[in-house]
């Protein structure tokens, strides 16, 4: 079984149709707020500062959440959709 977690926050509308697409098809997933704690955000600045998957969100201005981090980073992707449940 894969480890799925999904960085969002709160203030972002694109996270919370990820968290129900993710609930209404029964996924396992740890939701980790950025906004809420510091320690999920280093957590996701981890993967943003040292992942090529993040240069054209970071070139574009933008902060790449909703992102969901497969497997301890084996796969991320940020469009839910993309995942084959």
């Amino acid at each position: 079984m894969e480890k799925i977690i999904l960085f969002g926050s709160k203030y972002c509308p694109d996270c919370e149709p990820a968290k129900e697409f993710f609930s209404g098809n029964n996924v396992k997933f740890a939701y980790l707020d950025i906004t809420d704690s510091l320690m999920n955000l280093k957590r996701f600045l981890k993967y943003r500062d040292t992942r090529p998957e993040f240069n054209t969100i970071k070139e574009a201005g933008k902060i790449g959440i909703p992102c969901i981090v497969i497997n301890d980073g084996e796969k991320i992707i940020f469009d839910y959709n993309e995942l084959k449940i």
